[in-house]
């Protein structure tokens, strides 16, 4: 399982999936579009869902667990990239269409109001 890094908040997704998100944001942000990121959380921070916002100014880190490069799936890349492009912004789902669940830590997470920090 590997992450994405973003401003603080490390949030894990299997691999496979990571690799077509870093598909999608990529290009988005090769053509200089920002857009709206969201994904449902684990129990583990509150079973809700989390959304950030991705802007050519943004910094990221894409860090996979293994070494070989998934194999991609163009019609759920296609999926992703429609989403991304919508008012809804990227809603990450998996290979199925379902909700993704990702497990978020760091010392700050979006829309948290809890006074301690995520561990």
């Amino acid at each position: 399982m590997g992450f994405i890094r973003y401003d603080g908040l490390t949030t894990h997704f299997e691999d496979r999936l990571l690799a077509h998100l870093q598909i999608i944001i990529v290009q988005k942000l090769m053509r200089d579009e920002a857009f709206l990121m969201s994904w449902k959380d684990s129990m583990s921070v509150g079973d809700g869902r989390t959304a950030i916002w991705v802007s050519p100014q943004t910094t990221l880190t894409f860090k996979f667990l293994g070494s070989r490069v998934p194999e991609i799936n163009t019609e759920w890349l296609q999926r992703l990239g429609e989403s991304a492009s919508s008012t809804t912004g990227l809603i990450v789902t998996k290979e199925d269409g379902t909700l993704a669940v990702a497990e978020a830590t760091g010392n700050s997470y979006p829309g948290n109001l809890r006074a301690e920090p995520v561990k």
